[in-house]
């Protein structure tokens, strides 16, 4: 899609770094340059203003990525496109069924409701809930990744869903700041609110992460 809309050589295009590295390398086919951008805290998607920071007259295009089940403030980030005269491009998630989303959904209203200690997921409007993505912060205590060893010696399957961003990985390394990016990678998780759950399953889900609670100050 780059290539067709003739973005190339000498071009910038404005990605994040919190996601798969396969966008920036796109990019780099392309034979134009990733400039790496803040996301929102709240959506993990590009912030709109940490966007319209990066651009430069060398900016030709930006790559909007949706993240776990929850949209970019698209509306923005086009009223962005048009104002610079950029192409603006999305790369979308892979959709599921409406009553598999239904049940997820079910799942995660479940978690919301019982989870304590981690920092929950704001569900906002369409969330499909692809993934539940939670906070564990350090705050001077165990981290995120202590809490997910934990987890797992009680038989819960979590993951950390961006262990790297792409900034900091060697061959896109840049020097910039990132401060969302960052403490997302340090904090999320993500545990599971498959369809396939049975109630059992999911209590012992929230019966494990509310045995480690202590560990955590008090999430608001």
């Amino acid at each position: 899609m780059l290539r067709a809309a003739g973005v190339g050589v000498g071009d910038e295009v404005v990605v994040p770094a919190f996601g798969n590295v396969e966008v920036a390398e796109a990019v780099t086919l392309a034979g134009a340059l990733p400039v790496f951008a803040d996301i929102d805290p709240v959506t993990y998607c590009l912030a709109p203003g940490a966007v319209e920071a990066a651009v430069t007259p060398r900016t030709a295009a930006v790559v909007v990525v949706h993240r776990f089940g929850r949209s970019a403030d698209l509306a923005r980030l086009h009223a962005l496109g048009q104002r610079h005269g950029l192409l603006v491009l999305e790369q979308g998630e892979s959709e599921a069924p409406y009553d598999e989303i239904a049940q997820r959904r079910e799942r995660a209203a479940y978690l919301d409701a019982k989870l304590k200690g981690v920092r929950k997921p704001d569900g906002g409007d369409g969330h499909t809930y692809q993934q539940y993505v939670v906070r564990v912060p350090g705050n001077g205590r165990p981290d995120r990744d202590a809490f997910a060893l934990a987890l797992r010696a009680k038989g819960v399957e979590c993951r950390v869903p961006v262990k790297t961003p792409v900034h900091r990985l060697p061959e896109f390394r840049r020097c910039v700041s990132l401060p969302e990016t960052e403490r997302a990678a340090d904090e999320t998780l993500t545990l599971p609110v498959d369809a396939s759950l049975t109630k059992r399953e999911m209590q012992r889900i929230v019966s494990a992460c509310n045995a480690l609670g202590g560990l955590l100050q008090p999430a608001f």
